[in-house]
């Protein structure tokens, strides 16, 4: 499975396995992993879809957003997680990586950096608007780790996000931050992005990854 690495300029500093929308390694997630190198971390993205479709990119309009729906639907999820969880060994077995590893995702990812908390050991996890988060969000007392969840509140495509909350405030160890924006509100690649959102739960992140993988 392809994953590519970004380092820090330090050279070296705990890690993330950063993980896919149904977009791939596309601009938007490539500008991600450069800013969490930016703020120290060892930065890999596994390829999920190296299977069926190697090297996928989707378009963010409406037929790409289709062709993505279409590309996902090979994927088998199980399987997904497992690849997630071989990407934090490899990380911690990096020369490079000199804390722990947590994992990072959005939408398809942020469902997969939970299953991952959920079924293996990463030190930390955040999970943005993860879809298939509140259908197995009874599983949350199997994390063990520290974990952040994002969520908007306008998304139309989760409308289970309270059963999170109000698990997350039933679980020591877990945190919630909504906002009052629609899905995928961190990508200034489509459609629904919303800077100030994004900005202010980027921030909210980056502080909690300080916290719970400090640099």
């Amino acid at each position: 499975m392809p994953l590519p690495v970004w380092l820090p300029e330090s050279g070296s500093g705990p890690g993330i396995v950063l993980i896919q929308e149904i977009f791939g390694l596309d601009g938007y997630l490539r500008g991600i992993a450069e800013k969490l190198a930016a703020l120290g971390y060892v930065v890999a993205v596994p390829e999920l879809f190296h299977r069926f479709q190697p090297g996928w990119v989707g378009e963010h309009d409406e037929a790409g957003i289709a062709k993505s729906m279409e590309v996902v639907g090979n994927l088998d999820f199980p399987l997904a997680v497992r690849d997630v969880v071989a990407s934090v060994q490899y990380l911690r077995g990096l020369p490079e990586v000199t804390g722990g590893v947590g994992v990072l995702g959005f939408c398809l990812g942020g469902t997969l950096a939970y299953s991952a908390a959920v079924t293996s050991d990463p030190d930390t996890a955040v999970s943005f608007y993860g879809s298939g988060v509140p259908d197995q969000i009874g599983a949350l007392d199997q994390v063990s780790c520290p974990i952040q969840f994002v969520f908007g509140t306008e998304d139309a495509f989760i409308t289970g996000y309270q059963k999170v909350v109000d698990a997350v405030e039933a679980h020591e160890g877990a945190e919630m931050h909504l906002e009052a924006a629609g899905h995928a509100f961190l990508n200034h690649l489509g459609p629904w992005y919303d800077k100030d959102a994004a900005d202010r739960a980027w921030d909210v992140s980056a502080k909690f990854l300080a916290r719970t993988l400090p640099v």
